[in-house]
């Protein structure tokens, strides 16, 4: 077998048993084999027989595991069917991400809960255990535990797997504390059009921090002679940028005045992290934070991220596109309050619980029951704001949202240069949508939806939008290449399908 199919599927193995939550040595111990047996295969240095491929499928319960190399992932989706029942909301994917990068400041033991298990993840646990950093799946695959080495290997740093991934920009604000200079590949993610790091810059050289970007690589430098003498203004109130500058200020030892600040959901939660870490952070939630930063940091450390409020949009949305009836429990109320006023001046017909607290005992939750509603058109555009007001995430939504409403609605998706473009592929499926701009776009409704066979958009909401409208199609559809979709959610296809859907995962061969 030649060794690039050995490597092939010496990855497709790897992933279906990380999906699983299995150890080298679980999966060992299943095959009768030894965990550096393993180890080998997965590595692609080792020959394997049919008969163990057709072994370690069955091992796994994986149709990833297959002869050959078995190509991109897509979804097969009979649409037409209600939902029913009820569904939790996984924690948050950019808090996850956040928090994994955090770890980096620690030199003891963390452990996170209920750690989103999707590729995002996966691309930034292969990157960490590349440079030496210890990871396991722990209590049956549902918690993440992290353990750095004394010394990190940035010249073993897996390039294929950080390039996958924009939150690698987030390794710059914990390594600026640990070495003096270091490489970092270029960043990667969603095709959103032009994003520069500027903005992380703006506030990291306020830390000694100086990249040039050259040949596919950030190259770091650090003057430990440098720190801030003033306040840090950010000129770009984002997520990755203050998470950055709170990563960069968490270990500078003194005390950091971070001005212009995001107050997201995955914002709160790393501050929420770094209290745990010993670091005292004023004003959570406001756009001024204070940083109390402590040179060293050496704790074990137990917490768990809060839920994903886009994720919890995403189930919303798919009960209003689906005419259905859906109870979506522990919605974290405080970052979707704007999405569901927008929704009740639509005319959504809903109820919710009484708030209770989120595993971190800090952000507030809900249960939502959505009922079928004869939307209107909101008389205002859908335009996002940073929190609190509407989600920029959340925003790719509204389009399926609004083709389900009488009436048009204008969506103005001003901060990325193509998002809105990628909505217009739901005129395959039947929409009306006008594209007035590369970031405004006409939806005009209600729409009769028509299953399509279709590439799925490279960015990841626009990719669920397009699945859900695919799901309210009467026939069947197919959305191909969903690796985007696998970036951002846990088993998406399989908990749809346990509330009524019918998706099928397939891969060409």
């Amino acid at each position: 077998m030649a060794d690039d199919y050995l490597v092939r599927i010496g990855k497709l193995i790897r992933d279906a048993r990380q999906h699983r939550g299995w150890t080298q040595s679980q999966l060992a111990e299943a095959l009768g084999t030894s965990q550096s047996a393993v180890n080998r295969i997965e590595r692609g240095n080792q020959n394997i027989s049919l008969e163990m491929i057709a072994r370690i499928g069955e091992a796994l319960d994986s149709e990833i595991v297959s002869l050959g190399y078995a190509g991109p992932m897509h979804l097969r989706v009979v649409g037409g069917r209600r939902l029913s029942g009820s569904i939790d909301v996984k924690t948050s994917k950019n808090a996850c991400v956040a928090l994994l990068c955090a770890t980096l400041l620690n030199k003891g033991r963390t452990v996170l809960r209920r750690v989103a298990r999707i590729e995002e993840v996966y691309r930034l646990l292969e990157v960490l255990g590349s440079i030496g950093v210890r990871t396991r799946w722990i209590n049956d695959g549902v918690d993440l535990e992290i353990v750095p080495p004394a010394q990190l290997d940035m010249e073993a740093i897996d390039a294929e797997a950080a390039r996958r991934t924009r939150s690698i920009i987030m390794f710059l604000g914990p390594l600026l504390h640990r070495m003096d200079q270091f490489k970092l590949p270029y960043a990667g993610g969603c095709d959103l059009g032009t994003r520069t790091i500027e903005p992380h810059m703006i506030a990291l050289r306020r830390f000694g921090l100086d990249i040039a970007a050259t040949e596919g690589l950030y190259h770091a430098r650090v003057d430990r002679s440098v720190s801030p003498a003033r306040p840090i203004v950010l000129t770009e109130r984002g997520d990755t940028v203050t998470e950055n500058a709170l990563l960069a200020a968490a270990r500078h030892d003194g005390v950091t005045v971070i001005r212009n600040a995001s107050s997201n959901y995955m914002v709160q939660d790393l501050c929420f992290f770094l209290e745990a870490l010993g670091v005292r952070v004023e004003g959570i939630g406001t756009t001024t934070l204070t940083v109390h930063g402590v040179p060293t940091i050496d704790v074990d450390v137990d917490y768990s991220p809060s839920e994903d409020p886009v994720e919890a949009m995403s189930l919303l949305a798919a009960a209003v596109v689906t005419e259905s009836e859906l109870t979506v429990r522990r919605v974290p109320i405080e970052f979707l309050e704007i999405e569901l006023a927008v929704l009740e001046e639509m005319g959504l017909d809903h109820d919710r619980t009484a708030e209770y607290f989120a595993d971190n005992g800090r952000t507030r939750l809900v249960d939502l029951t959505v009922r079928p509603s004869k939307l209107e058109a909101p008389i205002d555009k859908i335009h996002p704001m940073p929190f609190p007001g509407l989600n920029i995430d959340n925003v790719p939504f509204f389009a399926a949202i609004a083709a389900s409403a009488q009436g048009k609605t204008l969506i103005h998706d001003w901060v990325y240069d193509n998002r809105a473009i990628y909505l217009t592929d739901l005129n395959r499926l039947g929409g009306r949508l006008q594209l007035l701009d590369p970031h405004r776009v006409l939806v005009e409704g209600p729409t009769r939806w028509r299953a399509a066979e279709m590439m799925c958009p490279p960015a990841l909401r626009p990719a669920v939008v397009v699945l859900l409208a695919m799901m309210a199609a009467d026939g069947t559809s197919v959305l191909r290449n969903v690796y985007v979709i696998n970036r951002g959610y846990e088993d998406l296809a399989e908990r749809l399908n346990s509330l009524g859907a019918q998706i099928e995962t397939f891969r060409d061969i």
